[in-house]
């Protein structure tokens, strides 16, 4: 009998003489040093051994020293050879496990008094178990050696590829592996107790497991489906079989968080030892394990928890009934901070609503169970929206998904969920708004009541089904109001729902017409069953009329949120817009024309968004039906809605997705062919076409007298606008055609003469018309500016009644006239005409001299191309003379000379019997100097204004001379037209003339604080236009545009962000440089705390780079030493309180502590810094925190020293105004006293006077009465 076989710690152990008697490796062989050949006999004899005597004889001394050293030196071995090896070691073990069973029968068989037998058996157990182990052993070694020598080679593709290409016929390692680990696998499914005893043998379970988990680390192992279902069974097989459940837990947590690929593999696992042996109690453990886990673990180690949530997820979506009865272990850790967890429970509960409670059996009391499970599932999914976490509530979001698509939502819950999902569409987090408007387009398609889901048909269909309801129940009419919402809504699932959408959805689709008014007239309600029907039916009217109100109702935050800087949020939302108008919801069709414009958004997944829900709206497979829909959706445009749709339908014509039928059903609405065509539509059709011309001419060539006859014709009086769009598509004529035009055209030219020069067109269309008819005649006349001079000659007679040849004409151009006489709106006319005539005659003279440059580069290229090709001696001396004097130059300097000159003589020239214009532009300049009559006529001074502006643009010193004229105008008239438009001719003049209106750029920025909305939005648009492209530098008053981030105006509001917002992506972001100065210039402004806020906040939040944030810091602490205003203090440590700081940002505040400690007395300012320090704290590392402490008691000490020394200052200054108020007091005393004195000294004199007077009369009186008493 061989001695026993214990497993190693590894291969070579085995050749160590051991202490105890066990079985080990006596005689090795060196196979590496052995020849091919005799390696190949080698296996041969082990194998012919193995395969010719008992399966017992792998424990002879000399087949297992044969079998060890193969094993050893497998790596030498042939490819034939090792299949050899390994198909012998298979086969073998594959034989002996099922006689363990048949051992297991002759044991039960034998006599118990028989001891021989007893003897033998014991001896053949003991030779089973022998074999068992060295066979698993061996097959095991040799696995764990290719699967290393696999990945070590991994890395040498061409070694890899030439050893697969080798062996692919003899030895394919990926099918050998899958057999042999699922060999091993069912060596597990045998009698081990017998072989091992009751307990089995814990080192032979031990080492499978060690060996399973292994090779779940690697993931190429993992990809063979054969090998990962027996690797999945040797761990169910241990667990539940075995009992080894704390191990395998153990193993299991282990690699769910070191490896996230074994996640589903895992999952596998554990649900197939489920479903294998009817036990889940590796999955409860699992389970159970999770749930006791501190959440503190889960926020230190964030990928761990992300694969623990993977991990219960998939265990829930294949065990939803196991996982509901023990999710309540893993409830608790929604209080945990880690938001992976929370996010991957909701996906936990979001399977066990829509799976765990499907199943119908049971009695009611089970019923009730479920129901209140699942009900306490859904208020906490409802909870769960409100989460911190972003990621948690987008989850959630996307989990009530799911559930509308699986139909689990009852719908008493379909109203509450589309307000909720509502309510997520102003989320500050752009992945949530991203799930709740995909949440919402999932309950549109998978909406209960019916396909159609107008406010007004629901409404009246309500009505007339409640009347219904109260004719068959008149009696009851209370009780059935209060009970119509329990009946439908006791529960989200069973039949009673399923009638509620039967009903309602035939309801939706045939018995409800197509306007409320037919309702009306139809006074038939269709009859849908029983008096519980019509309740069920009327109920879910009323919810969906609710749900119909509550997507109506977020239109408006639809339309916000296409002017999101979220690319995901533009393009979900025309998703939403698009499934909204497929369901009729009310505002729907109105919103999708706002996504028009993005059409010119500089990104690529916008514009195609936006064109694709165009193309899938309006442009259908039939063409008439195409034709219609584009000219429902012209006439009624705005001027920027029609240049996205230009924009849109040129690129589908480019394309080719523009179908030449739709074009012929556009030429017939256009020519009155289709019965019921209005002018209106005949209007629209030839916009349309216009649009189309411009990226293909042609298409208006066939059509062009069409055009000529209808669009002047009598039809141009009834829709006035439709002469307007004649002369645009005259400009967008081909070469070809044009050229026809100017040959005989006589009668096309007259025709828009008449056009400028007459009266039948409404004064609100006549200027847009003209406007377009002058740009044409320019394009298409062969001498443009000789037919404009008699266009101005015919408006000057019709206005001032004579002509040019006439003595007075100068006269009556230059001097004023009686208003009385002359009507103010021919004036308008007149000057409309000459200032368009002068900007088109620039143009004119533009697009000549670029045609006489492309003329001059095109010869230059061909001769170029004949030297190349000819003899080129003797020919290239010329122009390299020529180059070298300097001649060629002089023909580009001669080209601008006269184009310079021909504009300057469009106002300014010198031949004044020529010059028209420019007696126009000295009576305009009178005419709006003349304030007192501009006033009188305030839409002459709009016309008057928008000419000269006009002309400034065309001559320099014409500009320069009125410059301060325009000024005064736009900030001191009365009407907000003038003041607008002269805003807007502002940009154009900064745009050609620079220098001129760079002193007055204080000027410009001034009209952002004007008082009408209008001058306001186009002085942000101006000075947005001029910055963005550099026509301006951003100086010192750009503080007046950051105030504009909190106009009254939502529109002026959004306009600044959009300007502050790509102003950060210029160069190296100009708000770092600006930020303190409009800091400093906001905060000694009278301006409220909050807008304050607001407008540093978002200039902040513009940036982004760490190095300018530090940068930020040292430049807000160094404003602290200049600034003596605790106001301002204030305002300083706020903006730092907004910034984020990294460790270097934080030791530059640390740093910078001198030049803000005096103003630490304030204790608002102190409250800011506290929180710049419990901003740090959260996000600081270890190391740090300790600096942060000392940081924070630092600044607690200085503030409570200079509140000290400020209430001591106080003290003192209090004291010293006492001491000098009783100064004051005492002198005031003495000075009283002395006063006093000097008063009693003065009566005192005057008493002693008044006394001596009176003694000297009483003398007098006693000397002279004797002799008074004498007689005569």
């Amino acid at each position: 009998m061989a001695p026993p076989f214990i497993f190693p710690s590894g291969l070579q152990d085995l050749e160590e003489e051991p202490d105890n008697r066990r079985l080990y490796v006596a005689s090795p062989v060196d196979v590496a040093g052995l020849p091919p050949s005799e390696v190949d006999e080698l296996v041969k004899g082990v194998a012919f051994d193995l395969s010719d005597r008992d399966l017992f004889c792998v424990e002879d001394q000399d087949v297992f020293d044969r079998v060890y050293s193969l094993v050893k030196g497998f790596s030498f071995l042939s490819p034939s050879s090792k299949y050899n090896l390994v198909e012998t070691l298979r086969s073998n073990l594959a034989v002996l496990l099922p006689n363990v069973d048949s051992l297991a029968r002759a044991s039960q068989n034998s006599p118990s008094n028989s001891g021989i037998e007893q003897i033998s058996i014991s001896e053949r157990i003991a030779s089973h178990r022998n074999s068992l182990k060295i066979y698993t052993y061996f097959l095991v070694t040799i696995v764990l050696a290719e699967v290393s020598k696999q990945d070590t080679g991994a890395s040498s593709k061409v070694a890899g590829q030439s050893r697969k290409k080798n062996s692919m016929n003899l030895w394919n390692f990926e099918v050998m592996r899958g057999r042999m680990v699922n060999l091993i696998a069912n060596s597990l499914e045998i009698n081990l107790s017998l072989l091992f005893g009751c307990d089995s043998d814990g080192s032979f379970v031990s080492f499978l497991s060690k060996f399973a988990f292994i090779l779940y680390e690697n993931p190429l192992v993992l990809k063979d489906t054969s090998t990962k279902d027996g690797l999945g069974r040797i761990i169910g097989g241990i667990a539940t079989k075995y009992k080894r459940m704390t191990e395998t837990c153990a193993s299991i947590l282990h690699l769910i968080y070191k490896f996230d690929f074994t996640v589903p593999h895992l999952v596998d696992a554990v649900a197939a030892a489920e479903s294998k042996y009817g036990d889940g109690s590796l999955a409860v453990a699992l389970i159970r394990e999770i749930g006791r886990t501190d959440t503190k673990d889960y926020s230190r180690d964030g990928l761990g928890a992300e694969n623990v949530g993977r991990f219960v997820v998939e265990l829930a979506d294949r065990l939803p009934k196991l996982m509901a009865t023990n999710v309540g272990v893993l409830v608790p850790h929604f209080g945990g901070e880690s938001y992976k967890i929370r996010s991957a429970l909701v996906g936990v509960l979001g399977k066990l609503v829509a799976k765990a409670f499907n199943d119908v059996q049971g009695d009611q009391s089970s019923k009730t169970l479920r129901l209140r499970g699942k009900q306490a599932m859904l208020e906490i999914l409802i909870e769960r929206v409100m989460d911190v976490s972003a990621y948690t509530r987008s989850r959630v979001l996307q989990v009530w998904a799911e559930l509308c698509e699986e139909h689990a939502v009852s719908i008493g819950l379909w109203n509450k969920l589309a307000s909720m999902a509502s309510g997520r569409l102003e989320d500050k987090s752009a992945i949530v708004r991203k799930s709740a408007l995909n949440l919402l387009i999932t309950m549109l398609q998978h909406n209960p009541f019916g396909p159609q889901l107008r406010l007004a048909a629901f409404g009246a269909t309500l009505e007339k089904y409640r009347e219904k309801l109260q004719q068959q129940d008149a009696s009851n009419s209370d009780i059935a109001s209060s009970d119509k919402h329990q009946v439908c809504f006791s529960s989200g699932d069973g039949p009673c729902r399923e009638t509620v959408v039967r009903l309602a959805e035939s309801a939706s689709d045939s018995y409800l017409p197509s306007s409320q008014d037919q309702i009306e007239e139809n006074a038939i309600v269709p009859d849908v069953g029983n008096l519980e029907q019509i309740k069920a039916l009327v109920a879910s009217l009323e919810a969906g009329l609710q749900f119909s109100k509550c997507i109506a109702s977020s239109m408006t935050t639809l339309v916000q949120l296409l002017a999101s800087s979220s690319v995901t949020d533009v393009e979900h939302t025309i998703l939403l817009l698009m499934r909204c108008r497929q369901f009729q919801i009310d505002g729907s069709e109105e919103c999708l024309l706002k996504m028009l414009p993005l059409v010119f958004s500089q990104d690529k997944s916008i514009y195609e968004a936006v064109e694709n829900a165009f193309i899938s709206i309006y442009v259908s497979k039939s063409p008439s039906e195409t034709a219609r829909n584009l000219l429902n959706l012209v006439i009624d445009s705005s001027v920027g809605d029609l240049a996205a749709l230009e924009y849109l339908i040129g690129s589908l014509v480019s394309k080719g997705e523009f179908s030449q039928s739709t074009i012929s059903a556009l030429w017939d609405y256009f020519s009155f062919n289709v019965s019921g065509v209005v002018a209106t539509q005949s209007r629209g059709a030839l916009s349309i076409l216009c649009m189309a011309a411009k990226s293909s001419p042609n298409i208006l060539s066939s059509h062009l007298q069409d055009v000529i006859d209808i669009g002047f014709g009598r039809w141009a009086k009834v829709e006035p606008l439709l002469a307007r769009t004649a002369c645009a598509a005259l400009g967008r004529l081909s070469k070809d055609d044009k050229d026809k035009l100017r040959c005989n055209g006589s009668k096309v030219f007259a025709v828009l003469q008449s056009l400028v020069t007459g009266y039948w067109l409404p004064e609100n269309i006549w200027y847009a018309a003209a406007d377009t008819a002058i740009s044409t005649l320019y394009s298409i006349h062969p001498t443009p500016e000789a037919f404009a001079v008699d266009m101005v000659k015919k408006s000057l007679t019709s206005v001032f009644s004579c002509t040019i040849g006439d003595e007075n004409t100068s006269q009556v151009i230059n001097e004023e006239m009686d208003f009385c006489t002359v009507s103010t709106s021919k004036i308008g006319r007149f000057l409309f005409i000459i200032s368009q005539i002068a900007l088109n005659q620039l143009v004119y003279i533009e697009t000549c001299v670029g045609q006489v440059r492309k003329e001059k580069s095109k010869k230059e290229t061909e001769k170029l191309e004949t030297e190349a090709s000819g003899d080129s001696n003797g020919v290239d001396e010329v122009p390299s003379i020529n180059a070298e004097l300097g001649i060629v130059a002089s023909d580009d300097l001669l080209i601008d000379t006269l184009c310079e000159r021909a504009e300057k003589e469009i106002v300014s020239s010198s031949l004044t019997d020529k010059n028209l214009i420019g007696y126009c532009g000295h009576f305009l300049s009178k005419l709006c100097r003349n304030f007192n009559l501009m006033q009188k006529y305030p839409e002459l001074q709009a016309s008057a204004m928008l000419a000269l502006c006009r002309i400034m643009i065309i001559d320099a010193d014409f500009c320069e001379a009125h410059l301060q004229l325009l000024f005064t105008v736009v900030e001191s008239a009365p009407s907000e037209t003038v003041r607008s438009n002269c805003t807007v001719a502002l940009g154009d003049l900064a745009v050609r003339f620079p220098n001129f209106l760079e002193p007055w750029t204080e000027n410009m920025y001034h009209r952002l604080q004007d008082c009408s909305i209008s001058v306001r939005k186009n002085a942000v648009l101006v000075l947005s236009h001029l910055i963005l492209n550099d026509m301006m530098k951003v100086k010192g008053y750009i503080d007046e545009m950051a105030v504009r981030l909190e106009d009254e105006d939502e529109r002026i509001s959004s306009l600044a962000k959009l300007f502050f917002h790509e102003l950060s992506k210029k160069g190296n972001n100009p708000i770092y440089n600006l930020l303190p100065d409009v800091l400093g210039r906001l905060a000694t402004q009278n301006i409220q705390q909050d807008a304050f806020r607001n407008i540093m906040q978002f200039l902040i939040s513009s940036i982004k780079k760490d190095k300018q944030m530090e940068g930020l810091v040292e430049k807000l602490c160094n404003r602290f030493s200049g600034v003596a205003d605790p106001r301002q203090w204030e305002c300083i440590a706020y903006c730092l309180s907004q910034l984020n700081f990294s460790e270097r940002g934080l030791r530059k505040l640390i740093e910078s502590l001198k030049a803000y400690e005096h103003v630490l007395s304030e204790a608002s300012v102190m409250d800011y810094f506290r929180i710049i320090v419990n901003k740090c704290k959260k996000f600081a590392k270890p190391e740090l925190k300790s600096c942060i402490e000392e940081f924070e008691e630092k600044l607690s000490k200085i503030h409570v020293v200079k509140m000290e020394q400020e209430v001591t200052s106080k003290n003192a200054q209090a004291h010293q105004k006492k001491i000098s108020s009783l100064e004051g007091l005492v002198m005031s005393r003495k000075a009283s006293r002395e006063k006093d004195k000097a008063e009693n000294y003065e009566g005192a004199s005057r008493s002693r006077m008044k006394a001596v007077g009176q003694s000297r009369v009483r003398e007098q009186k006693r000397v002279t009465a004797p002799y008074e008493a004498l007689p005569g």
